[in-house]
């Protein structure tokens, strides 16, 4: 096939409602890598009941920014759940990072959350447990079944929307209202 492959990296995938599998119905995914081996994606609308404080208390990095205290740690998948994956940008330069985009990287060493804790990481983060993955074609094939709609991300959904508005801000920019897509298939 060569170089006609779709390539995903940085846009959203969003689970259409006949979605069955419980790990992803609802769910908007921001794909950080997509390539001839796979897909690697993180879920950035479902907050889990753990404070970014909390987090930071397991792994004894001190937090020191009240406003990132009380932010949500996000499931991001079921595939290391155990795991922190942190969105973030810009980029900066960390030890395990990959880059998405020349703003946007997704990092799993603890030396970023170490700058967190101490007011001098990145401007914007998501932190996540665990990330959604797909072996080679898997994620096209999942798109020609339709499980999911494709569009190209903007970072501000991630970062400048709350987790409960950023299925609806990436719908509006497919320029479909996510309610009467839900709706349409309800009434079918």
């Amino acid at each position: 096939m060569g170089d006609s492959r779709v390539n995903l990296t940085h846009h959203f995938l969003i689970a259409m409602p006949s979605m069955a599998d419980p790990h992803f119905a609802h769910t908007l995914i921001y794909v950080c890598e997509h390539n001839a081996k796979g897909a690697l994606g993180i879920v950035v609308n479902k907050p889990i009941d753990m404070t970014l404080s909390s987090l930071f208390e397991q792994i004894n990095v001190p937090l020191g920014d009240s406003e990132l205290r009380e932010a949500r740690v996000h499931y991001g998948g079921p595939v290391q759940i155990d795991r922190g994956f942190v969105l973030h940008r810009p980029l900066g330069s960390w030890q395990s990072t990959l880059a998405i985009s020349d703003d946007l990287g997704l990092t799993t060493s603890k030396d970023i959350l170490e700058a967190v804790g101490h007011g001098e990481g990145p401007e914007n983060v998501l932190i996540s447990l665990g990330y959604a993955g797909w072996s080679a074609d898997q994620l096209e094939q999942e798109i020609g079944q339709n499980a999911w709609l494709t569009v190209a991300a903007d970072s501000d959904v991630l970062f400048a929307e709350p987790a409960e508005t950023r299925l609806p801000a990436a719908m509006k920019l497919l320029g479909i209202d996510f309610s009467r897509l839900s709706d349409a298939v309800g009434h079918a």
